[in-house]
């Protein structure tokens, strides 16, 4: 059953994936790529364990295309924030925003 959503708004699903193993974020991928979200989040950033790599490019190859995906949570270097793009995040969530953009140039 799909969900009836205003779309006008953005649907973000937080999945909190560096206390998931993977299978769960791939069940994840599975159950919001069926519903139709706009984005999924990789971490509030509150857990031990943050953004990761490997946990973007999981979610990128159990995704749909049109579903974006942000990385969020221990990111605070250029290079950090690069590889998480290459691995498929659209978008970055941190508080080290500045620093990464000095870094870049």
């Amino acid at each position: 059953m799909p969900i009836i959503r205003n779309k006008q708004r953005k649907l973000k699903v937080i999945i909190e994936s560096g206390i998931l193993l993977e299978e769960e974020i791939v069940r994840c991928c599975e159950l919001y790529g069926k519903y139709g979200v706009d984005f999924v989040k990789t971490s509030t950033g509150y857990a031990e364990k943050s953004a990761t790599v490997e946990a973007v490019a999981l979610m990128r190859k159990n995704l749909p295309a049109n579903i974006q995906i942000k990385a969020s949570g221990g990111i605070r270097t250029f290079a950090f924030a690069k590889e998480l793009i290459a691995a498929g995040a659209t978008r970055i969530g941190t508080s080290s925003g500045v620093a990464i953009m000095k870094e870049s140039n």
